[in-house]
């Protein structure tokens, strides 16, 4: 029952999976019994959640605990179970019409499972077969199954092997693994969805031109990584005077392709985010969208939804306009190419034999030009989002370098550039923009999405952890908590290592940001707010290729600025019109939303009628998505970050060993925790039960102190099964010798002096007992790859010792 969900719903934003169509009629208010249902079972949840957090309140020291009831859903898990197969013979408990030759186990990589039973008969038939010739490398293969039948009292529950991925110390078959835990399809696009898509080469119909602004004569480029195939945004900049800028942003129009109830919306909505792990790209939409039809390319026009701000020297913005238009980007910048432009030694070369290539009116020194003021301005607009309290969090990550053959060969720690910042901070805006509109046009049925305050006894964890540093922290606001943080980024700048440390204990304290529907937090617009970016609105809208959440917001902001159009024109009022210089200020898209126009009887049928017309979806519907796109996010992240260390786990391998200074950053009786920052990972050494070896923990200090036994060695038969030999932990080395963990007669000469990081050779000398160790000690250790029994592949370390 391990994942089940239970017969109390404590979060009611996030609860619930299941999807249905969007095409129902837009109400706004809901009245229906199922609707008073969900209310009461809302408000059980809140009571619950309410009682416990007194309980907690009351018994800061002690955890929760409660008794489950029923079974209300069947955790996902039971359909996502990696293992290995255990060829002997087994009859489970309570089989009584079986033999023993008719069942094999089923070992899961994931501990927390327990062992299941197989029955040879429902294996593939390539399996079966191995299995009936007596090929034993099949225990060394992992395989995808799910839980068919687990009864009541049983501690082995009945699963099906549903295919055979591959053996388990290669890389693709831990990948598949890794996807198939996860839910994320790596299948080809349905011939229904394919059948979706305009006919190939598409071009623009003339009726487009006709409706939409048109920006092709505007210097516009997109910044993506080099690699980037689906270009979902672009940028432009003009110069209205000498103190105000024109700068658009301009987004895919997917949801001008994606249309509500189709195929291709149902298998977008089900995968909802495109994945990408190294070597691998598992996109949300087919490659005829994401990569042509509605790639930002250069040189190509496009239909894209803009926003499009005036803004003067100081970063204020004085004017915005939101609607369709066509585009034409005249060339695209990886992200060093725009680094390169910032930091000013990108050299202009007019015969264009280097650079980007350029494609249309627009020459490179133009497109140099506007870069660096849009830089300059970014800059300005990222000083006053800080200073009204938001903080930023910058951890590095980890990279990982590709041979020609597609094996990793090295990695790095990779540190955003300021090209990074500059995109970031006007997509920031361009969702704040949105967040504004739609949510106020369409009050509740807006898919938003919010940030809470980080958990308060992680926050006291974190508080604490700085305490003892002698570092200051006030996390009373996320404004002073910027601060704070900022104050220990120049504290540190000396150690960068200990402020990555920092970082990465202030990230745990901060809970993840998910979508929801504003009808289902109505009248408590409080919790509407992204507190990580210290705003009351926030959504995403700014990339529609790679996050189903944004077509739903593309299809409601396409009703928003259709209505005001149609409420202006019924009207005859020139509030929405472009004033002369290009800018407008629209009665529901512009800087102020009119209230008493969206509230008349006007505005209110242009509103409705133009829900229908784009397919905006009730907030029944708006939940479901919600919900279920906040699922696919958390498990995408989670499958980029076991594929990761997939990746990482491969790497070592070929190495053997790799050595690296790590810092303390937890010590207790058995164990200790090390940061090490080589690969931005934290490790735990487990000290409990070793042989020879003597620990000492001084809890009043958090000192550890390691050494070797003087006694005799106790004598096997005196030991617990559970324990270890020194050598589990502890790396032996000598001035010239040393032995790796796969082979303890296998010896590499190494000098003393070429300990140090660029070799892959820690920078530190190995210890010596006996050893006193503190939070924040450097200690050299060797860091490893190793394959379970269970087929599941990890990294350990060990210390350096003499």
């Amino acid at each position: 029952m391990d994942g089940d969900a239970v017969a109390v719903m404590l979060d009611p934003v996030v609860y619930g999976t299941k999807l249905k169509g969007s095409n129902d009629a837009l109400t706004v208010e809901e009245s229906t019994d199922s609707t008073k249902d969900t209310d009461s079972e809302q408000e059980e949840a809140v009571r619950a959640l309410k009682t416990i957090g007194a309980t907690m309140s009351c018994n800061p020291s002690k955890r929760p605990a409660g008794r489950v009831l029923s079974i209300i859903r069947s955790s996902p898990r039971r359909d996502a179970v990696i293992g290995l197969l255990a060829l002997n013979p087994w009859l489970p408990e309570g089989e009584t019409n079986g033999r023993e030759l008719d069942y094999i186990q089923l070992i899961p990589t994931d501990s927390k499972l327990p062992m299941m039973v197989i029955t040879v008969e429902s294996l593939p038939g390539c399996a079966k077969e191995r299995l009936i010739n007596g090929d034993v490398s099949i225990e060394r293969e992992l395989v995808a199954a799910r839980i068919e039948e687990w009864k009541e009292g049983s501690d082995c529950p009945k699963a099906q092997v549903i295919r055979m991925l591959g053996r388990a110390e290669e890389i693709e078959p831990q990948i598949s693994a890794v996807l198939f835990e996860h839910a994320i399809s790596a299948a080809n696009f349905s011939s229904d969805s394919l059948s979706c898509l305009p006919d190939a080469p598409w071009k623009i119909p003339a009726e487009e031109y006709e409706t939409r602004k048109d920006l092709r004569n505007t210097c516009t480029f997109t910044i993506d990584p080099a690699s980037a195939t689906d270009l979902d945004d672009a940028l432009s900049f003009e110069k209205v005077s000498e103190k105000v800028f024109r700068i658009g942003v301009h987004i895919a129009d997917v949801s001008r392709f994606v249309i509500p109830d189709t195929a291709l919306d149902r298998e977008a909505r089900i995968r909802s985010t495109s994945v990408y792990i190294p070597q691998h790209k598992l996109p949300m939409l087919p490659p005829e969208l994401s990569e042509q039809a509605c790639s930002l390319v250069p040189g190509e026009d496009r239909l894209v939804f803009s926003i499009i701000w005036d803004i003067d020297d100081t970063g204020n913005i004085t004017g915005r306009w939101i609607g369709r238009s066509v585009i034409r980007s005249c060339c695209k910048l990886s992200y060093d190419d725009a680094q390169d432009i910032i930091d000013g030694g990108f050299e202009v070369d007019v015969s264009g034999k280097t650079g980007p290539k350029l494609h249309g009116q627009f020459e490179l020194k133009d497109v140099v030009d506007s870069l660096r003021s849009l830089h300059e301005i970014t800059k300005k607009m990222r000083e006053i989002r800080l200073r009204n309290g938001a903080f930023w969090i910058e951890i590095p990550k980890l990279a990982i370098l590709f041979d020609e053959s597609g094996n990793p060969c090295d990695s790095l720690l990779d540190v955003r550039k300021e090209s990074s910042f500059l995109v970031e901070e006007l997509m920031l805006l361009a969702n704040r923009s949105v967040a504004e509109v739609i949510s106020k046009a369409f009050p509740g049925c807006a898919l938003l999405r919010r940030h809470a305050e980080p958990r308060s006894m992680k926050l006291k964890e974190f508080e604490e952890f700085c305490r003892k540093r002698g570092l200051e922290l006030d996390a009373s606001s996320s404004g002073k908590l910027h601060l704070a943080l900022l104050k220990m980024r120049e504290k540190l700048k000396n150690d960068p290592v200990l402020h990555n440390i920092l970082m990465a204990q202030a990230a745990r304290a901060m809970p993840l940001a998910v979508y929801f529907c504003t009808g289902d937090l109505r009248g408590r617009e409080d919790e509407w707010a992204h507190c990580g970016l210290s705003i009351p609105l926030y959504t995403h809208f700014t990339s529609p290729l790679r996050r189903y959440p944004d077509i739903v917001v593309h299809r409601t902001l396409a009703a928003v600025v259709e209505a005001e159009e149609v409420y202006v024109e019924k009207r005859h009022s020139s509030a929405a019109s472009d004033s002369d210089d290009g800018i407008g200020n629209g009665c529901f898209t512009g800087l102020c939303f009119d209230e008493e126009a969206a509230e008349s009887e006007e505005g209110r049928e242009a509103l409705l009628s133009a829900a229908v017309r784009y397919g905006v979806p009730t907030s029944k519907v708006v939940s479901e998505v919600a919900a279920h796109c906040n699922e696919r996010k958390r498990a995408s992240k989670h499958a980029e970050q076991s594929a990761e260390d997939v990746y990482l786990w491969a790497l070592l391998k070929s190495k053997e060993v790799m050595f690296s200074d790590a810092r303390v950053l937890r010590v207790g009786p058995h164990f200790m925790t090390v940061y090490i920052n080589k690969f931005g990972i934290e490790k735990r050494i487990y000290f409990g039960e070793v042989e020879g070896l003597a620990v000492t923990w001084i809890a009043t200090t958090d000192t550890l102190v390691l050494d070797t036994l003087n006694t005799k060695p106790l004598q096997r038969r005196h030991l617990t099964r559970s324990c270890r030999s020194i050598e589990d932990i502890v790396l032996m080395m000598n001035q010239c010798r040393m032995v790796t963990p796969e082979d303890k007669n296998k010896c590499i000469n190494i000098a003393p002096s070429s300990y140090n990081i660029q070799s892959n050779v820690t920078a530190t000398p190995p210890l010596r007992f006996p050893l006193m160790i503190r939070v924040l000690s450097i200690v050299p250790v060797a860091i490893y790859a190793i394959s379970e029994y269970n087929g599941h592949v990890n990294i350990e370390a060990r210390l350096c010792m003499q």
